[in-house]
């Protein structure tokens, strides 16, 4: 070990301790994933939460507070809410201070002074925005993947005589997170007082999904004029799988369009770096002249332009 250099083994402790901060950041974004009968609501109750102290942790609201009076975070909290990550807005930021200077420091030591403000920003605001968005990415395509059987599972309720808030507490009770906790704040909203319609409503304001929003509608329609709601969910539910058919057929059908994309947007990149690597005088012999840095400009714009036109072309919604 005498011979081993110290700096070697700073690396490797570095590494060894971004994998295990890395690692105990996605089991605790997705612990309890395997459990299919239980959700995040029933395991915070069974923790000691009361109802309504689930009701306003999970049941995260736009723009109020501290963040409602900040420029980008604002909406943070429902952000949160979406993903599934059942912690404080405060605490979320105070840990994305502690990740930026955290990494401000190990790029001053390691890398020098100029990447450090870089490492801070990484660490500190792209690097939790992309955690959170992809959480919320997953959270939501679950959600809308669940929605069929969960409708189905009111529609047989309704078939053999139970009231509508008796189906929505079944769902809440035996399908998994997220559809499970999400109508289980349904239930707790009802049970508080709200209307049904007005508990769907604010299901789909929270999720911000099409299909949930289609669902407030039919539930709000049929609150207010009456009719055969167990039909009509049955046929919302076959609705809602054909979209989600369609959309993998689009994606399919479109995957060479999108591959071509990333290959068309990431090869004059790579070929710079290439040459770069390989004939080093290639590019710097011109680095002086005058002209090299505006068509750079030129040539990043450009190189943007067309990731966001191709993008666009590739990007089908339905």
């Amino acid at each position: 070990m005498g011979g081993i250099d110290p700096h070697y083994l700073a690396f490797v402790g570095i590494f060894i301790g971004a994998l295990l901060a890395f690692e105990g950041l996605r089991q605790f974004l997705t612990r309890g994933e395997g459990e299919k009968t239980r959700n995040r609501r029933l395991r915070m109750i069974e923790a000691g939460a009361t109802p309504g102290e689930v009701l306003q942790l999970l049941k995260a609201r736009q723009g109020s507070g501290l963040f409602g009076r900040l420029p980008f975070a604002s909406d943070l909290p429902l952000r949160l809410s979406k993903a599934g990550i059942a912690i404080r807005p405060g605490l979320f930021v105070l840990l994305c201070v502690a990740g930026g200077v955290v990494s401000y420091f190990a790029a001053y030591r390691f890398a020098g002074p100029i990447a450090a403000p870089g490492a801070a920003l990484a660490g500190g605001l792209l690097v939790p925005i992309a955690v959170v968005e992809s959480a919320r990415k997953k959270r939501m395509e679950k959600l809308v993947a669940q929605l069929p059987d969960a409708l189905d599972l009111m529609s047989r309720g309704l078939r053999v005589g139970h009231p509508l808030n008796t189906t929505i507490a079944s769902v809440a009770n035996d399908m998994p997170d997220p559809i499970g906790t999400e109508f289980g704040i349904m239930v707790d909203q009802i049970s508080y007082g709200d209307e049904i319609a007005t508990a769907f409503r604010e299901l789909a304001d929270r999720t911000g999904e099409e299909d949930l929003h289609y669902l407030a509608v039919s539930v709000g329609i049929q609150h207010g004029t009456g009719g055969n709601l167990s039909r009509l969910l049955t046929v919302l539910a076959k609705v809602i799988r054909d979209r989600a058919t369609m959309r993998r057929k689009i994606k399919a059908i479109s995957a060479e369009g999108r591959g071509s994309m990333w290959i068309l947007s990431a090869l004059p990149p790579l070929i710079y770096g290439a040459v770069t690597i390989m004939t080093p005088d290639f590019y710097g012999g011109i680095k002086d002249d005058p002209l090299y840095t505006p068509i750079m400009i030129a040539i990043v714009v450009l190189l943007v332009a067309n990731f966001l036109v191709l993008r666009k072309l590739v990007n089908f919604r339905l």
